[in-house]
């Protein structure tokens, strides 16, 4: 234990760039009841990582220098002034070291919007407790963004510190000046929601208070201030109708109104997210905030332009049952000579992209913002599969690399349909410029000779689902060592 609770958190600049924060003495990061090497925490008590004065970096931000400024003013990131002069647009990426946001946070400094990356570094927390690890080394966040600083000259502001914590979100806000948020800082996992009753807790205060905290900080320091959330497709659920993107028109008794799409979640995560919409919906309404809320279909991948340009900016790849993607945990199993493991019939359909119309996904929402009160809806997927046709298409790729790839049915752990009608519109961001990269045969090959690349880091025990929707209960699930 005492190597985890010896954490730091500490960031080098160069003398060249400025830097300013404020120091405090210990940054707080609540904690599911949970197991590390067989020890239990107590349930969502916080666990104070003491942080030295001397390190002085909780809260810790670098300006960017007036030349390289300069250098990028023309790219998309800049935004005219009242009298005509050309800025950057200033985006906080909440989550920014998580799977989606360390993608999303490199391309948008790629772009040249000046960014900021708000992240308690939770989710590396989450693989110490359950005995996981991302199929790619990944640096500290510290390491990542100086690479990309020498990389690129561009700076990325670093804030490490909990958003359920308003003083630090506050301080956060106050210190960048956000022109728009992106919230992708929530614990992002159904079946980590489904493991045990403090896990279920943990998920929907984090998520939920978390999200309510930056509507309130957007309120009270940055009225104007664009929210760009991270929803899911998983709010819908699979109704025996088309899906729409965020509302329908529905005649009743003879009388006509749209109204928000009913939700039907199928987890304690897909039921904060719920919740995440229901708010931001009111404060659009109440205070007149502006957000787009992207419902994000299932993500695959890991490489984009900006995390291929260095091994310390490589993106994580979660190839285990908790945390792992449907095409990225087949693409480790066919790796590995594991065979693909199926739930239950595998009919199950849902809407997938590429990690790459992610972040173009985001930059689009950011460039094209919603109005002052405004709740915007936009479908996040360019293609449909079931989990039967992603395992054929890895089967047969797998093939033409030499690899034997064989399927099995498991027993389904979720509670779920397994054959269904599924039929989604997702056209808002098509015509607003998305050009999506479509899954096929490159990619899966490319995919596939990633996870082969890397293949001696697989741990084999991790593949198989170990969480039950039916089984979830009050006692704490243990996790050996």
């Amino acid at each position: 234990m005492a190597h985890l609770l010896s954490t730091t958190c500490s960031l080098d600049v160069s003398s060249s760039s400025k830097l300013h924060f404020k120091p405090i003495n210990q940054c707080s990061i609540p904690i599911p009841t949970s197991f590390y090497m067989g020890i239990s925490f107590s349930p969502l008590k916080k666990l104070s990582l003491q942080i030295k004065r001397s390190a002085k970096c909780v809260i810790r931000a670098s300006a960017v220098s007036m030349s390289q400024e300069a250098k990028i003013q023309n790219d998309s990131g800049s935004q005219q002034t009242t009298d005509g002069a050309s800025t950057r647009k200033k985006v906080m990426v909440i989550g920014g070291d998580g799977y989606c946001g360390w993608a999303t946070a490199l391309h948008l400094s790629n772009k040249g919007y000046e960014v900021a990356i708000v992240d308690n570094l939770i989710r590396r927390l989450f693989d110490d407790q359950l005995g996981l690890d991302s199929l790619t080394p990944i640096s500290s966040i510290h390491n990542r963004v100086r690479r990309w600083k020498s990389l690129t000259g561009k700076d990325i502001q670093l804030f490490v510190g909990d958003i359920c914590e308003f003083e630090f979100l506050a301080e956060a806000f106050k210190s960048f000046e956000p022109d728009a948020v992106v919230h992708f800082g929530e614990q992002r996992s159904a079946p980590y929601s489904m493991i045990d009753r403090s896990r279920a807790v943990f998920t929907q205060h984090n998520n939920v208070i978390g999200t309510l905290n930056v509507l309130f900080a957007i309120k009270e320091f940055r009225e104007e201030c664009h929210l760009v959330k991270l929803g899911t497709m998983g709010e819908y659920g699979t109704p025996n109708i088309d899906i729409e993107e965020g509302y329908i028109t529905i005649t009743h008794n003879g009388r006509t109104d749209t109204l928000p799409y009913p939700k039907q979640a199928s987890s304690f995560y897909h039921l904060s997210k719920v919740h995440d919409s229901h708010n931001i919906a009111f404060t659009c309404k109440a205070w007149g905030i502006r957000a787009t809320d992207l419902n994000q279909g299932v993500v695959y991948g890991v490489r984009t332009d900006e995390t291929a340009m260095h091994e310390e900016l490589v993106n994580r790849l979660d190839y285990d049952g908790v945390f792992g993607t449907a095409l990225n945990r087949f693409c480790v199993q066919a790796a590995v000579g594991h065979p693909l493991t199926v739930y239950g019939k595998g009919g199950q359909t849902r809407g997938y992209l590429d990690i790459r119309d992610t972040v173009q996904c985001v930059e689009i929402a950011i460039a094209n913002p919603a109005q002052p009160g405004e709740f915007r809806v936009f479908n996040q997927f360019t293609e449909q599969f079931s989990v039967n046709e992603l395992a054929a298409l890895v089967t047969k790729a797998g093939e033409k690399l030499g690899l034997e790839v064989k399927t099995i049915s498991v027993p389904n752990p979720r509670v779920e349909a397994e054959e269904h009608y599924y039929s989604a519109k997702h056209t808002k961001l098509i015509e607003l410029g998305l050009q999506p990269h479509l899954l096929s045969d490159s990619l899966l090959d490319s995919l596939l000779n990633f996870a082969v690349q890397y293949k001696d880091r697989i741990d084999t025990k991790q593949i198989m689902p170990s969480v039950s929707w039916k089984k979830i209960g009050v006692k704490p699930k243990t996790i050996a060592a």
